[in-house]
């Protein structure tokens, strides 16, 4: 997967602007839990790695902080895993655990 490392602040105020021209997603994803990995293989296997959106990945316990501005800038509650899809700045799409397996993402995806 071409993830983009989602690690500073200033990134969030790019990601709401470049969802203008074309989807953001941002993948939170933690080290420890199982859950979260069998999850993101499952997601790896299901979004189309060439699509027309930007994928960012943000790994919980490198950047608590970050994640929890995730959480204020958007306005979804923090879960872990968790897929986030902004389009034109507004969040379109949200799921945590197994739901982000289940969710038919074309629909969200340009």
């Amino acid at each position: 997967m071409p993830w983009i490392p989602l690690d500073e602040m200033a990134q969030l105020a790019e990601i709401k602007a470049r969802s203008q021209e074309r989807p953001q997603l941002i993948f939170k994803h933690s080290a420890t839990c199982g859950t979260s990995a069998m999850v993101l293989r499952m997601f790896s296997s299901s979004v189309d790695p060439q699509g027309d959106h930007d994928l960012y990945f943000l790994t919980i316990q490198a950047n608590r902080e970050l994640s929890r501005a995730v959480e204020d800038t958007f306005g979804v509650r923090h879960e872990s895993p968790q897929l986030l899809i902004l389009d034109k700045g507004e969040i379109t799409f949200h799921a945590s655990h197994g739901a982000i397996a289940d969710a038919d993402l074309g629909q969200y995806l340009n």
